[in-house]
């Protein structure tokens, strides 16, 4: 036991942390939705009816589609483009899918290398994009999850107000819908792009995230 958690004390941490800040939001959500029904004479809802409420879901969802998005075109985009000196880039002369020997693909697979980098043909071509390809179908299920949810929660407050409510294609195209994503976007792009910058010039002693202390400002694709 101690051994797992040793090896695995990194994933463990943030699960732990994840679901500690989604019973908070819960908690917090659900004073914040009461507070609101309050003052609009409305009626104020258990803990168990907020967390299966639309208004949960859809602040759930945009978070983490925004979350996910960053984590595809990263993925993605760090194939084909370079920041010199930062440890969250590959060399400048790496750029594209690298050669098989370099990727130990097929006959440069080891015996440790996985099954699938090693048959060939359509497994591995599936296996060599399989973390983007996930990454991107996270994000679809949560974005489509953000526009459910946030469509019922959008013509909840509709019906409220004597209003008609708007169909799913509607509430895409809302403005409604578009500010709460575009507020999330913007921000994963701000921190993705801050750590890559900032990576060049400061350090983080004992972190894989830093180059070594030592390390002069322009190596690229070392960690410490």
């Amino acid at each position: 036991m101690r051994r797992f958690l040793r090896d695995n004390g990194l994933s463990l941490v943030f699960g732990l942390l994840c679901l500690g800040a989604l019973v908070g939001q819960a908690f917090a959500g659900q004073a914040d939705f009461n507070n609101r029904q309050l003052a609009d004479a409305g009626r104020q809802v258990t803990l168990l009816e907020y967390v299966a409420s639309s208004d949960f879901a859809v602040d759930v969802a945009e978070n983490w589609q925004s979350e996910y998005l960053q984590f595809f075109l990263y993925v993605f985009a760090t194939v084909w483009l370079v920041q010199r000196g930062s440890p969250e880039s590959k060399l400048v002369d790496k750029v594209g899918h690298e050669s098989d020997e370099d990727q130990k693909l097929g006959r440069y697979a080891t015996e440790r290398s996985p099954k699938w980098a090693r048959v060939g043909g359509w497994r591995t071509a599936v296996f060599s994009k399989s973390l983007g390809l996930v990454m991107g179908a996270l994000f679809f299920l949560s974005w489509l999850a953000q526009s459910i949810s946030g469509r019922s929660a959008y013509n909840a407050g509709q019906l409220a107000q004597f209003q008609d409510p708007v169909s799913w294609l509607g509430y895409v195209g809302s403005a409604d819908f578009w500010n709460r994503t575009l507020q999330n976007w913007q921000s994963e792009f701000l921190a993705m792009g801050s750590i890559v910058v900032l990576s060049v010039y400061l350090r983080q002693r004992g972190s894989p995230e830093s180059k070594p202390v030592g390390a002069p400002h322009d190596a690229t694709q070392e960690s410490g």
